[in-house]
């Protein structure tokens, strides 16, 4: 995989092996429709491309975009079927949340396969072109997305004037057209709350936000709800400045109307007179109090604990290749909270993961890669953050997928059966199947977050080293509700302790071996703030001090949920769980890939044998950047399984024309 972010540019991604190179914040000479036309994708490639780079060019706003993306490419999808009765249309000719699109055909005078082709690629040229100038007409960098949309179609061939939605005289633009409006129309009523710019209506916030540049959580009230941040403008996930509180963002996006899912999935719950949809309910996450309130300390304090990883001059080196990452099953995985720690490896990071002898592509072992730990878990936070300058994790998972179908040895066959198909068709098929999941995923993870509403790290270990430590009631700071002291990880400050302060007036708090913070960072392109002893009131994820933590909640975890439920789908899609040719790689480069602090301090690849493994490392790396806690992930890995192997078989039934 060829996607690569450096500090001197703040995103260039070149993606799609040997077939395309995107700048999406790129230079003068990038030329778009050029690059397009001598590679020669296909059509909906093309678009998919556009649709990504409208997406980096967007706010932060992964709910949003997995919808976009999933329109786009039903969109895309309808345009490609309405030229066959062998698969179904999606929106096309049928009614979906009251929404009605008719449709009894179109005619045409010329049926010959390049006739149909010509047909099939102007319809879904027009249908993508218009919702895309339709659906970001707020972005802030709306300029750039919208000058490339118009490039691509003049470089097409089309002409970006025509807007008409009367297909009857076999007019394949009109037909493009009318199948945007038909999703535009779809979009105002399928529960998105699109007329309040997808805005919550009644979700309100537990807890008075916290100020991470001041020291502790003084001001919260509830330790098992989400809490706001208040950091006068701060940058959001895609890299731009927004001013004034953050907002949950997606607390109500159970609503949305699902792509597979069904009432079976669906559970409904009441808080202040409101309903809230959730679908493949996990159950309460550990709470402060309670049954659970072990697993609670447990979960976040093993947050705080993976956070000493992040010191590549601490000489641990671990093997991060396929040799020894990677290969859990599903039924490998805990079901139980009180199960937890015997997954995740608490000491030295990672999972129960063993790897695998050799790879069944090439008969041949995987070779051992050495990397220090500190660099390998820094890249995977920055690498799975998916933001600022990126995708959002829907849209990764995109370009994950764009990646495999340019490797030189991926057949283009359905299940890994059959025949190879042409790759319109492949492309249009393949994006409505991962679409669909996205959006389920979707409406999945933020319908849980609504809900439960549960805290992020930051909060919890704060507010916990706020009230004292819980091990031993004759030491001093006691609190049954405090954080569990742990030798060289989680500690008391004494006297003649470098923190104890000039007057030792932080004798007696709690202290944490940890990633220093921010704080120690004066220029990213040089320094690294390391870990070492810092007052657990002064926690910080690592992140940069603009962004922190996302503006939802974090049970469950969103990148767990995407990424398992891709995984799935692509398994089932190409008919086989690994990557072509038995591994998928991401190049880092020394000193050039971190981006708020120096690194990594080597060159190293990001190896992954089967597509479950890159999910796994994923959520991992949310762990190591302090956004989620174990029980935020193993629900959302669970999930996902259910939402991608669900929705690839509902997807293949209109493929096979039975819907």
């Amino acid at each position: 995989m060829n996607i690569k972010k450096t500090k001197n540019q703040s995103l260039v991604i070149i993606s799609l092996i040997g077939s395309l190179l995107l700048t999406a914040c790129g230079s003068d000479s990038d030329n778009l429709s050029e690059t397009f036309i001598e590679k020669n994708p296909s059509v909906a490639r093309q678009w998919n491309e556009i649709l990504l780079t409208a997406i980096r060019n967007d706010f932060a706003r992964p709910t949003v975009h997995s919808r976009n993306l999933f329109h786009v490419s039903s969109a895309m999808y309808d345009a490609w079927t309405a030229f066959t009765s062998d698969s179904s249309t999606y929106l096309l000719g049928n009614t979906l949340s009251g929404s009605e699109c008719s449709f009894d055909g179109i005619n045409s005078n010329d049926n010959s396969a390049q006739s149909i082709q010509n047909s099939r690629e102007e319809a879904i040229s027009y249908a993508a072109y218009k919702l895309i100038n339709t659906r970001f007409t707020l972005s802030p960098d709306k300029d750039d997305t919208f000058a490339k949309a118009d490039a691509l179609m003049i470089s097409l061939g089309y002409d970006i004037s025509d807007t008409s939605t009367d297909y009857s005289s076999g007019s394949a633009a009109a037909l493009g057209n009318y199948i945007a409006e038909c999703y535009l129309a779809f979009g105002a009523v399928d529960g998105s709350k699109e007329d309040i710019l997808h805005g919550n209506a009644y979700y309100q916030v537990a807890n008075l936000p916290l100020d991470p540049e001041l020291a502790g959580n003084p001001n919260i009230t509830d330790l098992n709800r989400w809490q706001s941040l208040n950091l006068g403008t701060y940058i959001d996930q895609s890299g731009n400045p927004v001013t004034g509180a953050i907002e949950f963002l997606g607390a109500e996006w159970g609503e949305v109307a699902p792509f597979a899912m069904n009432d079976s999935d669906k559970t409904s719950f009441m808080r202040d007179g409101d309903t809230y949809i959730v679908y493949h309910d996990p159950g309460m996450p550990p709470t402060i109090e309670g049954d659970l309130a072990e697993e609670y300390e447990w979960n976040f304090s093993l947050v705080s604990k993976w956070s000493s990883h992040l010191d590549p001059s601490d000489g641990v080196m671990i093997d991060i290749s396929p040799k020894s990452q990677g290969n859990i099953d599903i039924d490998d995985m805990p079901r139980n909270f009180s199960d937890y720690k015997h997954f995740y490896n608490v000491a030295d990071g990672g999972d129960i993961g063993t790897g695998y002898d050799i790879n069944p592509i090439t008969g041949n072992p995987y070779d051992e890669q050495l990397v220090p730990r500190g660099d390998y878990a820094r890249v995977l936070a920055e690498f799975w953050a998916d933001g600022p300058d990126s995708e959002t994790p829907p849209g990764h998972w995109f370009v994950l997928m764009n990646e495999v179908f340019d490797h030189e040895q991926f057949e283009r066959k359905f299940e890994g059966k059959g025949e190879e198909v042409g790759e319109l068709e492949w492309d249009v098929k393949s994006y409505f199947a991962l679409g669909g999941t996205m959006h389920d995923s979707a409406i999945a993870a933020w319908g849980i977050k609504g809900w439960y509403d549960y805290i992020r790290p930051v909060s919890s270990i704060r507010a916990m080293a706020d009230l004292g430590q819980r091990s031993d009631i004759n030491k001093a700071n006691y609190h049954a509700m405090g954080l569990k002291l742990e030798t060289n990880l989680i500690e008391l400050v004494e006297v003649g302790d470098p923190l104890a302060g000039e007057s030792d007036e932080h004798v007696g708090k709690i202290k944490l071996f940890a990633w220093k913070g921010p704080d120690y960072i004066d220029n990213e392109m040089i320094d690294v703030a390391g870990v070492d002893w810092i007052l657990a009131e002064n926690w910080w994820p690592y992140q940069r001090p603009s962004f922190v933590t996302p503006p939802f909640a974090g049970y469950v975890s969103g990148h767990s949920t995407y990424s398992r439920a891709a995984a799935e789908m692509l398994t089932l899609l190409t008919g086989s769980a690994y990557f072509p040719g038995g591994m998928s790689g991401f190049n880092v480069t020394k000193n050039e890939f971190l981006v708020f602090e120096d690194g990594p301090s080597v060159d190293m690849v990001l190896e992954w044998a089967t597509y479950r493994d890159a999910s796994d490392q994923c959520s991992l790396s949310r762990i190591w950047g302090g956004i989620h806690p174990p029980a935020d992930d193993i629900p959302g890995r669970l999930i996902g399984e259910k939402i991608g192997k669900g929705a690839y078989a509902f997807a293949k039934e209109y493929f096979d024309g039975k819907k």
